[in-house]
Parts: C-alpha cells; structure tokens; sequence
C-alpha cells in the first residue's frame, strides 16, 4: 500500500523526538536502552551500507543468483517471501493476473482496471469524459494489498484507488483524501514528487538508486540479498579469492549490531522509532510501523538484548501467521509455569493465564480502518478489552 515516505526535514521535531527517547532509553540500565534510535535519513547518510541506501554503483551488484552459489537455502527461501515480491511489473502482478477486471464507483466517478497480455490499464470517467494509463507498477504482494504506479511527463504518480485483498476489490488509497477530486486528472491518482518516489522504490525494490541517481529504467523488482545486505560484488570476489576477513567486511550482516541498531535496520523500511516521532503519525495508523511500536513495549525497556526483530522473525522465511508458532519464542525470556522465578536466562515473569498463544493476548491484532485490514501490535503489553490505542 502507499508507502507514507514522503518525509520533509523537520529539525526541531527531529531534536524532540531525540531529546524523549533519550529521557525514556536512560530510565534503563542495559545494552538495548543505552542506545538512542536514528531516524533513516541519518543513518544513510552514514559511512558504510544502510537499506535504501542509493550511494552503490550498477557494477557493485551481482544479483540473487550469485547469491545463492554459497547460501542456496537463504536464498531459495526468501524468494518466495512477500519482501522478495515488494513490487513487480504490473503486467505480472499476481492479483490482476487472479481477476480481471476490477471496478469501482468513488461518486461521481467510475474506475476500471484491467489487463491485456502485456499491459494493466487503469481508467476514470465522469460519465462524459474519461482519462486512462498503463500501470507501471504494482506495490505490495497483496496480502493485504496492492497500490498502482503510472508515470507521466516524466513523474510517478500514485493511483487513488487500490486492491485490498478483504474487499476483493478497490477502494482509496490510504493517504488519499475522500474529498472529491476538481478534475480526470485528480482522479486518477496523486503526482509523487521525486524524492517520494526515491522512497518508496527504495523499499519496494533493489537498486533503483544508482551512484545517488534515483534510475528506475534498471530497478530489480521486490527485496533481494543485495537491498539489505549490500552490493555483493566485493564480497562475492573477495570470498572466491579466499580473502574470507576482507569479504566478511564487505558485506553487511545485521546481527554485528546492538538491539537498536539491529531494529532500526528493518526500520529503514519499517518505520525506526525516530522517524515515527519526527513525522508525527499518531493513533492506530502506526500500528504499521512494528519497530516504533516494539520500542515502546515495556519489555523493551527493561533492556533484553535478545528483543529484536529477528528473534521473531527470519527475514528469509515466510512470515508464520499461526498464534502458537510464536510461544517458543515468547517463553525463551519468561517464565513457563506462575510458579517459575525469574531467572538471568529468563527475566519475564509467567504469564498467570495461559502459556499457548501468547501473542492473542499480549500482541493483539489491531484494525487500521483506511486499509480493511487488522495488523499485529508489537507493543508488547497486557492488552484489556477495550481499552483505549496506546499509542
């Protein structure tokens, strides 16, 4: 769905939000809390390889297949993962291929979708005129959707309607307003300026920005090995010539890092905690943004280090979607019986409860109205029915 990248630079709310996390992380005395998140922005700015980072030349990467020459099961497995299908051609995306055409009625306007062999055309009319496209891109696997890309005079634009796999259908785009467009143009969709677009195919795709040079003709369609580990041309070199210290260096393994820096890696896409609090999103609409909401759980703040992303989650695995897959993982720090003490292995105290399907309970499923669709919370808590979103 719309990609909500389009940052400006706001100082002053960068240095708040850096001014709070500090008084929040310093409350705790541990590796994770003592460090301070970094919004995106800075951290590409830094020296060495960050996800969306577009400083990396054409022939710094080698690609998925040479990849896979020396980790054939990562490889093989992440490409079947909804990051590894981030994006695609329009004319191959999944879910128009499954139905043709889609309709829909946004009063007084009337929109179509539909596909031919080699092109997905998306059209408005207002009953006396109409306006049409091809669709460039399709975002999003559509698991829980799909948003549309067309390009004219030279500029992206996002289209104001989108698939979402609950209605089965189209509907409005989230971040698009309700109110009703002056024109055709309008309708069709939102012109995206051209860092926006930087963005957003920063995270839906590998390689779109070249030697600083946002290069859509040459992008790579979805996340591959080389949009979060690296260029992978000096390493794979290095590697093969048996300098294994120098390709170890040339290459980025996420785990080297501390708990916030680990996080704040998969927030380059996912929202970190400081680019949450210097864009401001309040309310259930940053139930998205699992790294921000990790960060205020309160198991965060008592500084386990094994609290990451990953310790939940293999980025080169399927995302598993049953509640009980999860409870190993839980019970790895708590307690497995109430009368079980806290120990240095396992620090959380036992859940009184239940010690099946932990996260029904302490990571509820939350609906984010704009996208018909319900999201995991991961701030960690003792959820209560109906209590109010704590944000």
């Amino acid at each position: 769905m719309t990609c909500f990248r389009h940052w400006l630079v706001r100082p002053v709310v960068a240095l708040l939000a850096t001014v709070v996390l500090f008084s929040v992380r310093t409350s705790a005395q541990s590796p994770a809390s003592s460090q301070i998140s970094v919004a995106t922005d800075d951290r590409v700015q830094s020296p060495g390889w960050w996800p969306t980072k577009g400083t990396a030349r054409r022939d710094d990467f080698v690609g998925t297949a040479e990849c896979a020459k020396c980790h054939e099961k990562q490889a093989l497995a992440h490409i079947t993962t909804p990051m590894a299908q981030a994006s695609a051609p329009a004319a191959y995306s999944q879910v128009l291929q499954a139905a043709d055409p889609f309709s829909a009625e946004l009063a007084p306007y009337h929109y179509d979708l539909s596909r031919s062999a080699l092109t997905v055309t998306y059209s408005v009319t207002d009953g006396a005129s109409s306006l049409s496209t091809p669709v460039a891109w399709a975002f999003g696997l559509g698991r829980k959707g799909q948003t549309y890309l067309y390009q004219y005079n030279g500029a992206f634009y996002e289209s104001r309607l989108s698939f979402y796999t609950t209605l089965q259908g189209l509907d409005l785009t989230t971040g698009h307003s309700r109110a009703t467009p002056d024109d055709l143009a309008s309708a069709l969709g939102r012109r995206m300026v051209a860092d926006e677009s930087r963005r957003c195919f920063a995270c839906h795709t590998t390689a779109s920005t070249l030697a600083n040079r946002f290069d859509p003709a040459h992008i790579t369609p979805g996340i591959t090995c080389e949009a979060c580990h690296g260029p992978g041309a000096k390493h794979a070199a290095a590697m093969k010539s048996g300098k294994i210290a120098d390709g170890r260096r040339a290459i980025l393994n996420p785990n080297r890092g501390n708990p916030v820096t680990s996080v704040d890696f998969c927030g380059a896409c996912h929202r970190t905690w400081a680019d949450v609090l210097q864009v401001g999103t309040t309310g259930v609409a940053n139930v998205r943004f699992q790294p921000y909401r990790l960060e205020n759980s309160r198991c965060w703040r008592k500084g386990d280090a094994r609290l990451i992303c990953t310790a939940c989650h293999d980025p080169h695995q399927q995302l598993a979607r049953e509640a009980g897959s999860y409870d190993e993982k839980c019970l790895a720090c708590h307690g497995a019986t109430p009368a079980a003490k806290p120990t240095r292995d396992h620090p959380g105290a036992a859940c009184p409860v239940s010690q099946n399907n932990c996260v029904t309970c302490h990571m509820p499923r939350v609906e984010l109205p704009s996208m018909h669709a319900t999201f995991t919370d991961h701030r960690i808590r003792i959820a209560r029915p109906g209590e109010p979103y704590p944000n």
